[in-house]
């Protein structure tokens, strides 16, 4: 990850603000970061809440961990630097979501406390929802959809978060859903709940 910081740039003022852009909508935009193991649901969890919203004519895009390394990150590995690099980009770009009107969600393992920590930053207080995908190890395991904990297990996945590289918890989230337990339904509808007492969504 490279320090140097762009120079000779001005930022540009937009005609068009980004109020006028969720008054159009009809709701605000924001945030939603889904962080767990991987097999915790996150992606499942963020298509089946963009779901719900789609039906109710709400502006969403998932960015799902896996299609952005396809593309904006498919020049990062998973070494601790290029993780922080991968969320760094994942923030600027919400970022950018959110000021256009749109209620962005993001499904990212993101495995640093300090990394998710920075992204709230990036954004204006209530902006970003941190939303833990609570699911133990061994359901994760259990699941293993594309076969990753075998593979990790065997020594053929390096830094493999859970097993032999960390994942920090988060200690404040917005919301835990346990998505270990409970149906994906009754996670998406936990999920838009916090939006309309957020006033994220109309009641």
């Amino acid at each position: 990850m490279s320090d140097k910081k762009s120079t000779n740039v001005v930022w540009h003022q937009a005609t068009i603000d980004r109020q006028m852009r969720e008054t159009m909508n009809g709701h605000k935009s924001a945030i939603l970061w889904f962080t767990g193991l991987s097999g915790s649901g996150k992606s499942t969890l963020a298509h089946a809440v963009e779901d719900k919203l789609h039906k109710m004519k709400c502006r969403t895009f998932v960015l799902d961990g896996d299609n952005i390394r396809h593309g904006l990150c498919s020049d990062l590995g998973f070494s601790d630097e290029d993780r922080v690099e991968n969320i760094r980009r994942i923030g600027e770009v919400s970022k950018l979501f959110i000021e256009s009107g749109v209620i962005a969600m993001t499904a990212f393992i993101s495995p640093f406390r300090a990394d998710r920590e920075r992204v709230r930053g990036l954004v204006m207080h209530g902006d970003f929802i941190e939303i833990y995908c609570k699911a133990s190890l061994e359901v994760c395991e259990q699941r293993d959809v594309k076969g990753l904990y075998k593979k990790a297990r065997a020594g053929e996945i390096k830094a493999f978060t859970g097993i032999t590289s960390p994942y920090e918890a988060p200690e404040n989230p917005e919301i835990i859903v346990e998505t270990g337990a409970d149906s994906l339904d009754k996670c998406a509808d936990q999920v838009l709940d916090l939006l309309r007492a957020r006033g994220i969504l109309k009641s």
